[in-house]
């Protein structure tokens, strides 16, 4: 049986959503930006940083496409 109590340490939804705010930042992205030209709402953008959002597999896609990086990377915490 799977475990799904988790915390801010393990919930994939929060690591998922910082990983993504900081390659953003780091690459000079306003929130804004990626989300017009990923075509994510920025609303859902926003609540998938902040862990609030399951984010859809196609939106991992679109996101990693727009930022040019392998959709691993995002994956990675």
């Amino acid at each position: 049986m799977v475990n799904l109590k988790t915390s801010v340490d393990t919930d994939p939804r929060i690591l998922f959503g910082k990983r993504l705010a900081a390659i953003r930042k780091d690459l000079g992205w306003s929130q804004e930006g990626l989300a017009l030209e990923s075509g994510v709402a920025r609303s859902y953008l926003s609540g998938v940083e902040r862990g609030k959002r399951n984010i859809a597999l196609v939106n991992i896609c679109r996101l990693a496409e727009t930022l040019n990086i392998p959709v691993k990377v995002l994956m990675e915490f």
